[in-house]
């Protein structure tokens, strides 16, 4: 089954959405309040909240190793204060870093979904998809 670059799998909302509460919750806010403003289940938004916080390190990880191969030239991505805005740090450097190798396309959410197979809030043990092709377990 395909996903369109909109989505994550297993999830309902799409990736825009997810991504919104996301960096609203890593400028404070909470996931009451998040739900209120985007118009999702409290409990939705908490358990995406759980699973990135539970995958960031992972997210961090992949998305780090995506920018460098993306922009060789790139330094160590520094680091943000906790594990979960290091992980949003380093999926913005990767965007910036597709945007200046490939030119603006889509949404940054969408670039997201399509650089972890849509995979990344899975629930289960999936791991990302290596870049050269071979499947990484990264784990904490």
């Amino acid at each position: 089954m395909l996903l369109s670059v909109d989505t994550l799998a297993r999830r309902r909302d799409e990736v825009m959405v997810i991504g919104t509460a996301l960096v609203a919750w890593l400028g404070g806010a909470g996931h009451r309040r998040i739900a209120a403003s985007i118009g999702v289940p409290a409990d939705t938004v908490r358990g995406w909240l759980r699973r990135f916080a539970a995958r960031a390190e992972d997210v961090r990880a992949h998305f780090w190793r995506l920018a460098h191969r993306l922009d060789a030239s790139l330094g160590a991505i520094e680091p943000r204060g906790s594990r979960v805005a290091d992980a949003l740090e380093a999926i913005g450097v990767a965007a910036a870093a597709a945007v200046r190798r490939f030119g603006p396309a889509g949404s940054l959410w969408a670039f997201v979904s399509g650089a972890t197979g849509g995979r990344l809030l899975c629930n289960t043990n999936c791991p990302y998809l290596a870049l050269d092709g071979t499947v990484t377990l990264t784990r904490t």
